[in-house]
């Protein structure tokens, strides 16, 4: 496997949250022209995002071992837990909770499992990143849930969900670093059977079959292509790499790419506040790549 620079890994990092901010997007789509739920976009999502990567995998071995079965559950466990904050304290609140707490996690577990060190460039970009998120919540639009006593559980679904996230990235780190660290397509292709396998059952409980149209097949190869199996597919491969904390940090993007998306296709008009936020999330993904360049 060709070695990554620095600057190319963040590239794929940058990517990858773009390619993550249109998710948000195609779910909600999927929704109506599909008729599907939470957990069925998410099943559809892992499935699909398998189907894609396996043709790429060339002789690569696709292994379940303990590691891809690790990760696979936590993709399904933070999946999850994030529509399930969604359902019950709003997509704003969700949102800023769980990206804001998955760098915090990543850090914290990067120097105690890792040995790695964030420094002064790095909690900057962190701080960046943070003050992005609370600017892109506060000049959004709140959801109405309709349920102030949700709250306190959506709370804790976001925290499980950005718990989830750092512990998939932290063991895929680990994974990375070792003397065999595996192929990431593989790694992300069976993560995803994983994942859809630990999905299914809650899925089935309402119907998981979409509304057949052209829309809702568009929307899905979509979805399992772009924000899943080219999402996912760079993040393990740059994770081979790049410190765990650095890939949360510069993952944050997703946010500023999701508000773009929002204003390209769904109509949402968000205030200077927002645009502020943007622009700080930005801000914090390019700080590794400028460290990129001077190492």
């Amino acid at each position: 496997m060709t070695q990554l620079s620095i600057r190319r890994a963040t590239g794929y990092v940058v990517t990858a949250a773009a390619a993550w901010g249109t998710g948000g997007a195609a779910g909600s789509l999927l929704f109506a022209a599909g008729g599907l739920d939470a957990l069925d976009v998410t099943f559809w999502r892992f499935l699909l995002g398998a189907a894609f990567l396996l043709p790429l995998l060339g002789g690569a071995r696709m292994r379940l071992d303990r590691h891809v079965l690790v990760v696979g559950a936590g993709m399904a466990v933070y999946q999850a837990a994030y529509f399930a904050a969604i359902a019950r304290s709003g997509v704003a609140v969700a949102t800023v909770i769980t990206m804001g707490a998955t760098p915090v996690f990543t850090a914290l577990g990067g120097r105690l499992f890792l040995r790695e060190r964030l420094g002064a460039s790095g909690l900057a970009a962190l701080l960046a990143a943070l003050a992005g998120l609370v600017l892109l919540t506060v000049g959004s639009p709140a959801d109405a849930t309709g349920d102030g006593g949700g709250m306190l559980a959506g709370t804790g679904f976001a925290m499980l969900s950005a718990f989830g996230y750092a512990g998939v990235t932290l063991l895929s780190r680990r994974r990375g670093t070792a003397a065999e660290p595996g192929n990431p397509l593989a790694t992300a292709a069976a993560g995803f059977l994983v994942g859809a396998a630990c999905v299914l059952p809650f899925a089935l409980a309402g119907g998981v079959l979409p509304r057949v149209s052209w829309e809702s097949a568009a929307l899905l190869a979509f979805l399992g292509a772009v924000p899943t199996a080219l999402a996912y597919g760079l993040f393990f491969r740059a994770l081979t790499k790049l410190s765990a904390t650095t890939v949360a940090i510069v993952s944050l993007g997703e946010a500023a790419f999701a508000a773009l998306v929002g204003v390209a296709l769904l109509g949402e008009r968000p205030g200077p506040a927002s645009w502020a936020g943007c622009a700080l999330l930005l801000l914090a993904g390019v700080v590794p790549v400028w460290r990129g360049q001077r190492d």
